[in-house]
């Protein structure tokens, strides 16, 4: 019995997370979306529900033992990983006099200790067939620190190394690794909370849609590998940048 072709995202969230998942199930690929806590059946019904295939799990990204149990679940029991996509967040803002250790450490393994697990893991697994797409998402703070994001900016910023070193060692091996900056605002219930003004005055397309954004991350995955793409930056036609 042939196994599915499968679309792993880690961290498959409502908004970005969910909405790659569902551009790699209308290709025909079995979507795998974890989340640490909370609801997982909501992504599996929009996605089949839409004629794909999907499959939740919860997992911590940030345990070594859970996500060595993940990778072995997905392989044995669902398909094999031919695109992975880690997805985690960890977008908190504090004054460096206010960030605590505790604050810069969980953000630190939620963006690139998670990275690393996941990321190692599903690559031994592409080494072997000498086939597969990884894809990180990064964040404008992967690239520049900024006021209050001392610890988001430090998490992004080891990710971003994390994955330039894994594009290096294993695109020889035909696997393509590749970083996508989000520089701007995801059109996201917490962003209309946090930023009510911004979202007034910004036209919708004012804001990064999450659809839009999953197709450069099937471009990305489509591209040939005489012109692969480490890295690329999206941002909303009004962002300043």
């Amino acid at each position: 019995m042939s196994k599915d072709k499968v679309a792993l995202i880690i961290g498959a969230g409502d908004y970005l997370g969910s909405s790659i998942a569902r551009r790699f199930a209308k290709e025909g690929f079995h979507a795998v979306g974890t989340r640490r806590r909370g609801d997982i059946e909501s992504f599996v019904k929009d996605i089949e529900e839409s004629g794909g295939k999907a499959t939740g799990i919860h997992s911590d990204a940030r345990n070594e033992e859970n996500v060595v149990e993940l990778i072995e679940k997905v392989e044995n029991e669902i398909g094999i990983i031919d695109v992975f996509v880690f997805n985690v967040g960890g977008n908190v803002m504090f004054s460096i006099l206010d960030t605590t250790t505790r604050v810069y450490t969980k953000v630190w393994e939620m963006c690139a200790l998670a990275g690393f697990l996941t990321g190692r893991e599903v690559a031994r697994r592409m080494v072997s067939r000498k086939s597969g797409t990884i894809i990180f998402t990064g964040a404008t703070a992967s690239v520049r620190g900024s006021r209050g994001f001392s610890a988001f900016a430090g998490g992004k910023h080891a990710l971003r190394a994390l994955a330039q070193s894994m594009a290096k060692e294993l695109m020889p091996e035909n696997i393509h690794v590749a970083h996508v900056i989000i520089d701007g605002p995801i059109d996201t219930k917490w962003t209309h909370q946090r930023f009510p003004e911004m979202v007034r005055e910004r036209p919708r397309d004012g804001l990064l849609q999450p659809d839009d954004i999953s197709e450069t991350y099937w471009a990305i995955h489509n591209q040939k590998r005489s012109a692969w793409t480490f890295e690329t930056d999206v941002r909303p036609w009004v962002e300043p940048w």
